[in-house]
């Protein structure tokens, strides 16, 4: 008898856990969503270590609107030719999740170009005004102690130049050149009115910033444009783009232009072109926590249990977003 009660018990258990894995399986793909920002892409709507409530249900039953936030599958992610794994891809575990602003929608005529030194974005035949752009210049930082990447950027130097048969008189430049790519630096924004421990949005290690000569950090100004030859050039019809701030866009009934609101630092439509509203998977909504830091949540409470605190953005919790 026991034993009966038991298998039954034991049954029942199952099945209850199985129907609530099921249920918020399905709660997350087609429900809500909560990502974490891993790019300065957004700036300064959205930080590196914010943490956002998103919809995944508006999407199903209508179509992203001009201006709003959306999260969306890695359009560039190469999915599984089986069908099967594909769906698992796309709605399970695959490409990454990005996020962008929804620039131009379908049937939209989106022109890029540079007006008085100053990229601007015109929606059929009509000038964006776009106050959500990031406002601040970017300082370029190392991501580690300066010594370590001067060390390896050596190291990669020397390599590349054996590789590429480089004369040793351009050493010097192979290694700033190295030293200062995306594998050991990256931009954040940055107020020049304040000083490096006084940011408002990240705390910044004055020892890991790049400065030039004079010993001033070097800074890339607010609504400068993408130098040519930044990306490939695509044409498509009378469409084109090459990762610059001109272009021109035809937008037909299934793609979405999408743009970053840090435009120095997005890797946008501007170089891999207009979205598919396929890989669409919801709408960013609500700010819930903000924090200086990429690691794991509870694994960075766990390593750094005091600092962990001081770096909360503690005026950028619960906050909607726009």
């Amino acid at each position: 008898m026991i034993k009966k009660f038991w298998a039954w018990a034991t049954a029942t258990n199952t099945r209850e856990i199985i129907t609530l894995l099921t249920i918020v399986l399905l709660i997350r793909t087609f429900g809500f969503g909560l990502y974490e920002v891993p790019t300065g892409s957004m700036e300064t709507t959205m930080l590196c270590g914010e943490r956002f409530f998103a919809d995944k249900l508006t999407p199903l039953f209508r179509s992203p609107i001009r201006g709003e936030i959306i999260s969306f599958n890695d359009p560039n992610y190469a999915y599984s030719k089986n069908p099967l794994v594909k769906i698992f891809q796309e709605y399970f575990w695959g490409p990454a999740n990005w996020t962008k602003r929804v620039i131009g929608v379908p049937g939209d005529v989106i022109r890029g170009t540079i007006e008085d030194g100053k990229p601007v974005v015109y929606v059929n035949g009509t000038k964006l005004d776009e106050p959500y752009i990031n406002k601040y210049p970017l300082v370029r930082m190392y991501k580690e102690d300066p010594a370590q990447v001067l060390k390896k950027a050596e190291q990669q130097a020397v390599q590349a130049m054996i590789r590429e048969h480089i004369d040793s008189r351009y050493y010097p430049l192979i290694v700033e050149q190295v030293a200062s790519g995306s594998e050991f630096a990256w931009t954040r924004s940055y107020d020049p009115d304040k000083p490096f421990d006084k940011q408002p949005f990240y705390r910044l290690d004055e020892k890991r910033v790049i400065k030039d000569a004079e010993g001033k950090p070097v800074l890339t100004g607010p609504g400068t444009p993408l130098p040519k030859g930044y990306g490939e050039r695509h044409q498509k019809g009378n469409s084109y783009w090459d990762g610059t701030d001109e272009y021109y866009i035809e937008l037909d009934n299934h793609h979405y232009w999408v743009m970053g609101d840090n435009r120095l630092g997005s890797w946008d439509s501007r170089f891999w072109g207009p979205l598919d509203a396929h890989q669409i998977r919801g709408k960013i909504l609500f700010r819930i926590i903000s924090r200086d830091g990429t690691d794991w949540l509870l694994l960075d409470l766990v390593k750094h249990p005091i600092d962990f605190w001081a770096r909360m953005r503690w005026s950028r919790f619960f906050q909607c977003v726009r």
